[in-house]
C-alpha cells in the first residue's frame, strides 16, 4: 500500500525520506474503516508504529487546512515509557510533521523543567512526554490539555509494568473525553484490554501479522565461547561484522562501564550507556552514534530501551539475559523496519542449557557456531582493503602530484605496503580465540590412555564431599558425569562413592586432586557444594565401589528438590 490518502504536506515529507510503501501497522492503521475511531493496535517495536501514528492523527489536527496555525495549547498528546523513546519520537513526528509547520516539544524525565514549562507558554502543536514528567507539567498548570484532540499512548504495555497505571488514568481523565485514542501495545494484556475498555470509545483493535511473533529480519546466532574469552569474542564478532553501528548488552553497570573501557582500549569508537549516566551523558552518547563518531554502543537493558539507531545491523550478548522478554527486546534493537540485522548470543559452556531454554521460549532456532577466528577476520580485511573507496575511487586531481612524487621516488610495492600499514593500523587487531567444543575434543585425544581397572577396584585418593545424598536422589549415574565436569577430571580419576541420607562421599586420585579442589569450588548454576571430607563414615549397604558406569547409561531423571537431575550430565555442544 503506498500512502496515496495522506495529506499533502506530510505526504512531501514521507517523499523527501524516500517512503514510498505502507508497512503493515502503517496499512492497518491507515484503513479507510479508521478513520477518525480509537485504536487498540497490537505491534512490535521497529515496524514503524511512530510514522503510523504520526499520519493516523493528522485529520484530527490539520483537517482540510494546508498546513497548522498559530501554536497555542497542544492539540495531540503522545506519551511514552522512557525518555530514549519519548525524544526518539519526538525526532520522528518533528521531520514528517515539518512541512505542515508544526511544533513539537518534549517533557521527558532528566531535562530542565523550568525549560520545558517555557517551550509549553510559547505554544506548541504536538506534546511528547513521559508519564511522570507529563503529570508533574499538567498539576502545576503548566500544561494545557483542553484543546487536546488526540491522544497516543506508545508501548502502553511496558508503561504499565513499570508501574505507571496511575500516572496514565490522571492524564486521560484530564484530557477533553470527545478526544481520539490511540493506544500500541507489543502485547495486550488483560491491564491494556481495561484500559482501553476505561478510556476508549468502541476502539478497533488491530493486531498486525507477524506482532506476536520474533523479528523476521534478524538472523539470530548462537556462539560457543570460553568462559575467559568473551570480551575477545566481542572484539571479533564486531570486527568480523563490521557493522557501521552495533550494541552490546551486559547485565550490569560496572559490566559495561569494563566492557567499555576494553574495547577502546582495542581501537572502537565506543560509548556506554547505563543507569548511573544523566541525561545530557545520555544525549551525547546516541548523538556521537548517530552522526558516526561512535560505531559501538555497550548498554544495560534499562538504559537501551526504546533506543532507535539507523544503521544498527549487529546486537551482541555478551551477557545472557535474565529471561525471554529481555532477549527479545535486546534482539529487536536491530532488523527493524524492514532492515536487515544479526543478533549473537556468547553462550559459556556452562551456561549453555540455560542459553538453550531461553532460545526454546524465545522460539528462537539459531545456527551454533564458534566465534570468528582471527584469520577469518583476516581474510576479510583482504577483501574490504580492496574494495575499499580510497582504492577503488580513483585519485582526486589534487592528489595526482603527489602521487606521481611517489611513484617516482619509491616502488610500487613500498607504496602498497604502506599503504596496507596505514588501512590496517585504523582496525582493531583480531584476537585469537578457540572453539570450547574443539578445545574439549582435542584435550580428549592428547589426553594419555588410562588403564582400565575391574570394577572392584579401588583407588586410593583423597575424599570429598557434596551436599546431594538420598533425601535428593543422589545416584551415581548422574553423580559422576558432574562430579567430572565440576572438577574437569576423567572419570577414571573417580574412585568409590558411598551415598548417604544428606550427603554423598566420594574418592578422588591423589594425583589430580588438588586441581579437583580448585575447579570445583567454583561456582556452579546446579549450586551443589563440593570440599573436602575430614573422615570418612561408615560404608552404607548400597555402597558403590570403583570406576563410573559406562557413558551409554541413561542417567535417572532427578524427582527430589533442589537436585540437578538430569542435568548432571556432562554437556555437549551442538553446533
Amino acid at each position: 500500500m503506498a500512502f496515496s490518502k495522506t495529506h499533502p504536506a506530510l505526504a512531501r515529507a514521507l517523499a523527501v525520506r524516500d517512503y514510498t510503501e505502507a508497512t503493515p501497522v502503517q496499512a492497518a492503521v491507515l484503513a479507510e474503516d479508521t478513520a477518525g475511531r480509537d485504536l487498540l493496535v497490537s505491534a512490535q517495536t521497529g515496524s514503524g508504529k511512530t510514522v503510523a501514528f504520526g499520519l493516523a492523527i493528522a485529520a484530527e489536527l490539520i483537517g482540510e487546512a494546508d498546513a497548522l496555525g498559530t501554536a497555542g495549547d497542544p492539540l495531540a498528546l503522545v506519551v511514552a515509557p522512557t525518555r530514549e523513546l519519548a525524544l526518539q519520537v519526538e525526532r520522528e513526528l518533528a521531520w514528517l510533521w515539518e512541512p505542515a509547520g508544526a511544533r513539537i516539544t518534549a517533557c521527558v524525565g532528566g531535562m530542565d523543567p523550568r525549560a520545558e514549562r517555557r517551550r509549553l507558554a510559547m505554544g506548541c502543536h504536538i506534546v511528547v512526554g513521559t508519564p511522570g514528567r507529563l503529570r508533574d507539567h499538567i498539576e502545576r498548570h503548566g500544561l494545557e490539555l483542553s484543546g487536546i484532540r488526540a491522544v497516543v499512548l506508545d508501548e502502553a504495555d511496558e508503561m504499565l509494568d513499570m508501574g505507571f497505571r496511575e500516572d496514565l488514568e490522571f492524564i486521560l481523565q484530564a484530557t477533553p473525553a470527545e478526544r481520539r485514542t490511540l493506544m500500541f501495545s507489543a502485547t495486550l494484556p488483560k491491564g491494556i484490554v481495561q484500559l482501553a475498555q476505561n478510556y476508549q470509545r468502541d476502539a478497533r483493535r488491530i493486531a498486525v501479522a507477524g506482532a506476536t511473533r520474533a523479528h523476521a529480519d534478524i538472523e539470530h546466532r548462537a556462539v560457543r565461547v570460553a568462559p575467559k574469552e568473551i570480551e575477545a569474542a566481542v572484539v571479533n564478532l564486531l570486527r568480523f561484522h563490521d557493522a557501521p553501528a552495533a550494541i552490546v548488552f551486559a547485565n550490569t553497570r560496572e559490566a559495561v562501564r569494563h566492557l567499555q573501557a576494553t574495547l577502546q582500549e582495542r581501537g572502537f569508537a565506543a560509548v556506554a550507556l547505563s543507569g548511573e549516566l544523566g541525561q545530557h551523558e545520555r544525549n551525547l552518547a546516541l548523538q556521537a552514534l548517530r552522526d558516526g563518531r561512535a560505531r559501538v554502543c555497550v548498554a544495560t537493558d534499562v538504559a537501551a530501551r526504546g533506543i532507535d539507531l539507523p544503521n544498527l545491523d549487529l546486537v551482541v550478548h555478551a551477557e545472557l539475559p535474565h529471561d525471554r522478554e529481555v532477549f527479545q527486546h535486546r534482539s529487536g534493537r536491530t532488523g527493524r523496519a524492514g532492515r536487515k540485522g544479526v543478533s549473537c548470543l556468547l553462550v559459556p559452556p556452562r551456561s549453555r542449557r540455560r542459553a538453550e531454554r531461553l532460545l526454546m521460549d524465545a522460539g528462537i532456532r539459531p545456527a551454533w557456531g564458534a566465534p570468528p577466528s582471527a584469520d577469518e577476520i583476516r581474510a576479510l580485511d583482504r577483501n574490504r582493503l580492496a574494495a575499499d573507496p580510497m582504492i577503488t575511487g580513483g585519485i582526486a586531481e589534487e592528489d595526482a602530484d603527489f602521487a606521481k612524487l611517489l611513484l617516482e621516488t619509491r616502488t610500487p610495492e613500498e607504496i602498497a605496503g604502506a599503504l596496507v600499514r596505514l588501512w590496517r593500523a585504523r582496525l582493531p587487531a583480531a584476537e585469537d580465540v578457540v572453539d570450547p567444543i574443539e578445545s574439549e575434543r582435542r584435550e580428549r585425544r592428547e589426553r594419555p590412555e588410562r588403564t582400565e581397572r575391574r570394577d572392584d577396584e579401588t583407588v586410593a585418593g583423597v575424599w570429598f564431599r557434596c551436599d546431594v545424598g538420598r533425601d535428593r536422589n543422589a545416584d551415581p549415574r548422574w553423580l559422576l558425569p558432574m562430579l567430572c565436569r565440576r572438577g574437569g577430571i576423567d572419570r577414571a580419576d573417580v574412585g568409590t562413592i558411598r551415598i548417604f541420607d544428606r550427603e554423598t562421599r566420594f574418592e578422588v586420585r591423589a594425583d589430580v586432586a588438588a586441581h579437583f579442589a580448585a575447579n570445583a569450588r567454583r561456582p556452579d548454576e546446579e549450586e551443589i557444594v563440593i570440599v573436602p571430607a575430614e573422615s570418612l563414615p561408615e560404608a552404607p549397604a548400597n555402597e558403590r565401589r570403583g570406576r563410573g558406569p559406562r557413558p551409554d547409561g541413561p542417567p535417572r531423571p532427578h524427582r527430589g528438590k533442589g537436585g540437578p537431575g538430569h542435568r548432571g550430565r556432562r554437556e555437549r555442544g551442538q553446533g
